[in-house]
């Protein structure tokens, strides 16, 4: 699915209508805002989750293109970062797999759930990325597998740092914080 710029322009909308609020918060990487966005309210919903899907498999075609490697399989960052691919291993037939933010301490004591093989070029997909503090853990995890990273994908980058502190790893966004409407004065 081939998203027209209008196309996308009403996606970032939507998005912004179910998820930016305004006000006072603090962000998991301890910073305060002057907005959040609420990945569940986006993350959540079929109607979002489809286009989303579409404009992940179009990226991750684009990067194996552009960099001669095909994705072996696609990961997703606990929470928020699962039902992103799902919905784009659907779309892509590609398998994927899941990453904990810690090893669980009962069962398999596994941080990634899913098969994942040493040499396996992967590509992971995250909802929101601040300084991309969550983003390195779940590529660290991944490597520690014996995979290699393509690239990162995020839904929204919040334009505060991720991308210069992804250095070393491919790191591409759906769409800015400004693309949702916020202002650059709202922004740190």
């Amino acid at each position: 699915m081939v998203l027209s710029a209008s196309q996308r322009r009403k996606l970032a909308a939507q998005i912004a209508d179910l998820s930016l609020i305004r006000g006072e918060f603090t962000l998991r990487s301890g910073r305060t805002s002057r907005y959040y966005l609420d990945k569940y309210q986006f993350c959540t919903r079929p109607e979002v989750l489809r286009p989303l899907a579409g404009l992940f498999a179009e990226t991750i075609e684009r990067i194996e293109r552009e960099t001669g490697t095909k994705a072996d399989r696609l990961a997703g960052a606990e929470l928020g970062g699962i039902p992103l691919v799902t919905a784009t291993s659907l779309a892509t037939k590609k398998p994927c797999v899941f990453v904990r933010n810690q090893k669980k301490d009962y069962g398999t004591a596994k941080q990634i759930e899913g098969e994942i093989n040493a040499g396996d070029s992967v590509i992971l997909l995250e909802d929101i990325a601040t300084t991309a503090g969550q983003t390195l853990e779940a590529c660290r995890a991944i490597e520690s597998a014996g995979a290699k990273i393509l690239a990162a994908i995020v839904v929204i980058d919040r334009q505060e740092g991720a991308g210069e502190n992804m250095a070393g790893y491919r790191f591409e966004s759906l769409f800015t914080v400004a693309d949702l409407g916020v202002d650059a004065e709202e922004r740190p």
